[in-house]
């Protein structure tokens, strides 16, 4: 398998890992500049040498198995004077590797493509996540209405669900859940069964004040606990950010998404 698929495959599975590569080699190297090695947390794929070299790689790529990890660089001698925790390799040479984690990119499901949501998958298809766009209407995912996102840079899922809420079952943990469908007994169905999921990270709910008032009173009603149901934000975005239009509305709630998704920064 190579690098390329490797990459991809981690991605897909939604497992972290750190690229190797070799980015300069002096002297005797047992790899050409452009060698690459993938870490995991319990395998490799490729080689940029072996020995003590590939060795001082792999450890250091998995201390960079978080999230917030940056990309790092490292110089190793490989010199019989050079001795490290994982021995000598003498050939003489001296090799530069670029460590680049390839964490788990955050995941997000949006319920409901109508005229925010549509606006919303637009803003979000242009970040590094797993989109996830469900709708009970199958013309609101029709190929020439999401042709806009024919160039995202996310990964976009299209679930066309006539029971919307069974998608929750299949997203992955930790996925972040916003629910703005055309139909309110929809939008309740879809809180009532992502506060049974254990699986995902923060809901929101689109509406008002009055809305969640009734809808936190239904779900307590449906036997969920109090601090349970107010894991819900609703309603959601940045109230700063004034307008009501379906473009200023998105851009409020897909900052407020990207704030809390970012990664911590040590």
């Amino acid at each position: 398998m190579s690098w390329i698929e490797v990459v991809a495959r981690l991605r897909r599975e939604r497992v972290p890992g750190v690229l190797v590569t070799v980015v300069s080699a002096r002297g005797h190297a047992p790899r050409d500049a452009g060698a690459k090695l993938v870490v995991a947390a319990d395998a490799t794929w490729g080689t940029v040498g072996g020995g003590n070299l590939e060795e001082t790689a792999v450890a250091r790529a998995r201390t960079m198995l978080d999230a917030a990890a940056e990309p790092q660089t490292m110089t190793v001698s490989l010199s019989d004077k050079a001795r490290t925790e994982h021995g000598r390799q003498c050939c003489g040479g001296e090799v530069t590797l670029l460590l680049e984690p390839l964490p788990v990119v955050p995941a997000v499901a949006v319920f409901g493509v109508g005229h925010v949501g549509l606006e919303l998958a637009r803003l979000l298809a242009r970040h590094d996540l797993d989109l996830h766009l469900v709708d009970s209407r199958r013309d609101q995912l029709a190929d020439e209405r999401l042709a806009c996102l024919a160039d995202a840079v996310a990964s976009v899922h299209v679930h066309h669900a006539p029971v919307p809420e069974l998608v929750l079952g299949s997203v992955p943990a930790g996925t972040h859940v916003l629910v703005m469908t055309h139909d309110h007994a929809e939008d309740f169905a879809i809180c009532d069964a992502a506060l049974r999921c254990g699986h995902l990270g923060p809901v929101g709910l689109i509406g008002s004040a009055a809305k969640w008032a009734r809808f936190r009173s239904g779900l307590l009603v449906e036997g969920h606990a109090p601090e349970l149901v107010d894991r819900i934000a609703c309603p959601i975005g940045d109230p700063a950010l004034p307008g009501k239009e379906p473009a200023v509305v998105a851009l409020s709630v897909a900052g407020a998404l990207l704030r809390a998704a970012a990664p911590v920064r040590r």
